[in-house]
Formats: structure tokens, sequence, C-alpha cells
């Protein structure tokens, strides 16, 4: 495993914190979006409190470590890699808790193609651990709202975590799964767990609408998240997600493989 200053240098080196790839621009205009309840932004949180874009600036300096200073409105945004490390520690430790008592767990991502593997790994261990990975609603249909209308996605599961596809896209070489900010997924699987007669999970891990609309449910829930993401740390500023880890969501698969040893290290969960 590699050590705390190692693991630092990581994240700084392959630009999942420290300089991010994710721009101001674009996190100021989730914060304007989020501050006027836009469901894109929401992502599944109904916030308890009034979030304005200065509170919400705020908050994600608070948490991920971006310019608390409201007139910094252009260029790459920045995530404190110690607020990293020390997510990253609290996210392993809920992790370890949960193998422990063997809990029932649903993983699921709205970013198949970078985080599947770093979940898969997860799912995996967990279920090693004898914990009861949960895939309900496979195969199942949903309805998202996307930039170019409404579209049809079909609920999968791939080593055992949750992500989308589009409609009549099952086939061999097919793309491993489409972005999604969309807290449906999740609802749709909830439903089917809750409908079939349980089990429901006793853990929710993952990011974007799988978080936001589990937690707003009242699941426990914890994930990653970028600077552009405000739902999430809104959601634990609220107390209804346990952690969220900031860093960059969209740099290489491979770039997440060493937190992934990290995480199964610290929770005892190294296979």
């Amino acid at each position: 495993m590699l050590n705390t200053a190692a693991l630092r240098a990581h994240l700084v080196g392959a630009g999942l914190a420290g300089v991010v790839a994710t721009t101001r621009e674009a996190s100021l205009r989730s914060y304007r979006l989020f501050a006027a309840r836009d469901p894109r932004a929401l992502i599944g949180i109904d916030p308890e409190l009034a979030w304005g874009q200065r509170d919400l600036i705020e908050l994600m300096a608070r948490r991920c470590g971006v310019s608390a200073d409201p007139r910094h409105t252009v260029g790459r945004d920045v995530i404190d890699p110690e607020l990293t490390l020390a997510a990253l520690a609290a996210f392993a430790d809920r992790l370890g808790a949960a193998a422990r008592r063997g809990a029932c767990v649903l993983l699921g991502t709205g970013h198949p193609h970078r985080l599947i593997g770093f979940y898969a790994a997860l799912a995996d261990a967990l279920s090693a651990a004898g914990c009861t990975v949960l895939t309900p609603a496979q195969g199942r249909c949903v309805d998202i709202t996307t930039r170019f209308g409404l579209r049809t996605f079909r609920l999968v599961y791939v080593r055992g975590v949750g992500l989308v596809r589009p409609a009549g896209s099952e086939r061999p070489g097919c793309e491993p799964g489409a972005h999604s900010h969309s807290p449906l997924p999740v609802r749709l699987a909830l439903e089917a767990a809750a409908d079939a007669g349980g089990p429901l999970p006793e853990l929710v891990i993952g990011d974007h609408g799988w978080v936001c609309g589990a937690g707003q449910l009242g699941f426990e829930v914890m994930g990653l998240a970028d600077t552009d993401d405000p739902a999430l740390f809104v959601g634990q500023a609220e107390g209804r997600v346990s952690v969220v880890v900031p860093l960059d969501d969209a740099v290489r698969a491979a770039y997440y493989r060493p937190l992934t040893r990290y995480v199964l290290n610290r929770a005892c969960l190294s296979q």
C-alpha cells in the first residue's frame, strides 16, 4: 500500500487533487443551478436550507479546497489533497465497518468509463467478506432527461456495480455505460428491492445521483464527487450523506487503482 506521502503525491501528480481539470466556470455554473434548485444540479437532493451561490462557494472551499473568492471566475479548479486523504480514510473506515457486520450493499456509478474498476473492486472485496452485493431491477428500463431530450436507458450491473446503458445497445464491444447524474436509476433499484420484499441496502456507495437519490430517501450513503458536484457536499452538510471524497472523477481509470488499494488495505479487505 502507498504510504500517505506517496498517495498524496499520486493524487496531485495524476490530477485527482491539487490543480484538477474541472474548470472554475463549470463549478460556478453548477453552483448557480443548485442555488436555483435546478434538478440537473440537485441530482436527487432536496435541500432543507436555502443555499445561495456564495454559500455553496464557502461550503466547497471548506470541503474541497476550491477558492473561496467569488471573484475568482476562470481557470482550473483546485482540490486540497489533505481533504481528499482525510475523506478516503473515513470512506475506508465505513467500508470496513460494513464488511465486518456483513452488510447488504448497493453500488452504482454515473461514471462507468472511469470509475467502474474502483467500485467493482470494492464489490468483489465486500462479497468475499460475506456481504450481500445487491443487483435489484437488473435489465429494467428507466427514462432519463438528457440534453438531447428524454431517452430510455437500461439499468444493468457490471461486476456488481449498477450503471445505465442506452436501451437496445446491449451487444459485444459496446460502451461500458452512459455518463449520468440522474437519481432515477437508484430509485428504480431501491423500489424493485422493496417490491421484492428486500433485502434493502444498509450502505449505498457511488457517485452523482446514486448517492444523492439514496441519501434523500434515508439510506446510508457515501461516494466520490468533483468540484462541480455540490449536491453531494450539501447532502453531507445536511446529514444525508455520510462521506464524500473530493477528487476529479474523470481522469484515466488506471489512476484510481492506488486509491482502491489504499481503501481496501485500510478497511482490512485486501485480497
